[in-house]
């Protein structure tokens, strides 16, 4: 199976497409404003301990202190702490914990304030962005993911993924990771390590030790709630999980974002470095690509099937709520039974996907159509659970109850990805009331001829609705055409289709938007 990303360069960041057979699976919008990323590590103070929740509150430079409880403290806090502080004070931190002689582990079962006192100085990384009126949540078990493993300091355990069965390769993952790990370094074998070769694990393992040792020399120089450690990039952090063999390509508009993603590339899997393309056509990348349109139509309220029947997605402050309809799907051959079967396995596989395009996380209620087989309710728990294996978040999926319900727990790290596609007329602003539509063509071309005469502009493009560009240049005598015999320059008309109807705009030769001029 093919998979694609697609990165669109924006004013503010970058978007990112993951496509499967051109189906969008996967859509992230990547703000360079975003801070706060999960595995962002941060030099933070605590604040405030509150008792009643045996938790404390951490100040890392959010308008809403971020919350850390006793639980996620990690047994080896006062390790961290120990070291923290002798790296702030010592200018030749190399990192290494080899000789760094770790503390006893905190009570389980303690108190936030026998271990953490207001105004104290600790290490923590975000497990959860800041959502709705919540600030990060955190945690002081800092690790730090690479392709294959992840690296937990001040531990010296080596744990293999559970999805790795094979009780051989376990064994020899065991060895190999005993083997190569640094001292006072824990590992946690990803799933993907599976049958890998010795040199692409150590290769892996000295980068992560590379990032941490970085971090540690630095933060004799840091200040309180600055950034200690980053997270990589979006892009690059999901090609970290998913770049394998199936992947096809990797590509973007924006040269800069072709040398960081080329760059990651050639560090975790130089083989895979000529997948990385530039971006160079006409038409805008998520245009050429598709990617444009399935925006606009998967994330509505209204989900279509490909055969028949839809979706209505509905969001509350508490849940989620997925119910699925036939439609007017019907089969003369089969019963009904047959149908609500056909339909329900349908729906879960797109019901898959949203969870992930949309990245819904907490309680998903699904109401599938009903059924009356047990062997069909059956089917159809395994055939979600079978769809669901590709999500990289945490999800738990219990079998249909007696009322045909569903019910999906989904972690949920960061905020809901959610798209407005229901526009807001651009001619009435709402109001209802508009002027005729077949005067914009007229106003188009009104400022077109302006350009071409008073701002004597010789090579022009114009961006332009699809709908607005089949007016101008279909057929043999087109609107353009009689442009050319006016003005004796050919006029380039784009499509835009994320442009409303009477948005347009114009380009000189150098791709410089040009300002009207009256």
């Amino acid at each position: 199976m093919s998979n694609e990303l697609i990165i669109n360069s924006t004013q503010d960041g970058c978007r990112i497409a993951l496509l499967k057979q051109k189906n969008l699976v996967e859509f992230h919008n990547d703000h360079d404003s975003d801070k706060f990323k999960v595995g962002d590590i941060y030099l933070g103070t605590v604040k405030k301990i509150v008792q009643g929740l045996n938790a404390a509150f951490i100040d890392i430079g959010y308008e809403k202190d971020a919350f850390l409880h006793y639980l996620d403290l990690g047994p080896q806090l006062r390790s961290l702490n120990k070291y923290t502080k002798q790296a702030q004070h010592s200018k030749s931190t190399n990192g290494l914990l080899g000789k760094f002689k770790n503390e006893p582990d905190i009570n389980k079962l303690g108190k936030m304030s026998q271990v953490l006192t207001r105004g104290q100085q600790i290490l923590v990384q975000v497990v959860k962005e800041p959502i709705s009126t919540k600030g990060p949540r955190l945690s002081c078990e800092l690790s730090l993911a690479g392709r294959y493993m992840v690296l937990v300091p001040f531990s010296n355990t080596v744990n293999i993924s559970k999805k790795i069965t094979e009780s051989e390769e376990r064994k020899r993952l065991m060895r190999l990771m005993s083997s190569i790990k640094p001292d006072n370094f824990g590992v946690i074998i990803r799933t993907v390590a599976k049958d890998k070769a010795v040199a692409e694990l150590d290769r892996d393992l000295r980068n992560l030790v590379e990032s941490w040792q970085e971090g540690m020399k630095r933060l004799h120089a840091v200040k309180p709630r600055e950034k200690v450690i980053g997270e990589m990039s979006r892009a690059s952090s999901i090609l970290r999980d998913i770049l394998s063999e199936s992947f096809d390509s990797v590509t973007t508009d924006d040269k800069e974002i072709f040398n960081e993603v080329k760059a990651y590339i050639h560090k975790i899997a130089p083989e895979k470095e000529k997948i990385v393309k530039q971006y160079n056509g006409k038409a805008k990348i998520f245009e050429a690509f598709g990617v444009e349109k399935q925006i606009k139509s998967l994330f509505g309220k209204s989900v279509s099937l490909q055969k028949g029947g839809y979706l209505i997605i509905e969001h509350t402050e508490a849940l989620h709520v997925v119910d699925v309809n036939s439609g007017n799907k019907s089969n003369a051959g089969e019963d009904q039974e047959a149908t609500a079967l056909a339909v329900n396995m349908e729906a879960a596989k797109e019901v898959a996907r949203q969870l992930r395009l949309r990245d819904m996380g907490g309680i998903i209620v699904i109401d599938f159509i009903d059924m009356r087989r047990v062997e069909n309710k059956k089917k159809l728990y395994a055939h979600m659970k079978d769809v669901m294996k590709d999500d990289r978040a945490k999800n738990t999926i219990l079998p249909l109850t007696k009322f045909g319900l569903m019910q999906i727990t989904r972690q949920r790290v960061r905020p809901e990805m959610n798209i407005a596609t229901k526009e807001v007329c651009p001619t009435c602003a709402g109001t209802g009331k508009i002027s005729a539509t077949i005067l914009v063509s007229d106003t188009i071309e009104k400022n077109l001829e302006l350009i071409l005469t008073s701002q004597n502009e010789k090579s022009l493009t114009m961006t332009v609705h699809p709908f607005l560009h089949a007016y101008f240049t279909k057929g043999v005598f087109s609107k353009r055409w009689e442009w050319y015999k006016k003005h004796h320059t050919w006029v380039k008309v784009e499509k835009d289709s994320s442009l409303g109807i009477s948005d347009y705009s114009f380009q000189n030769k150098l791709g410089d938007e040009i300002e009207l001029v009256s």
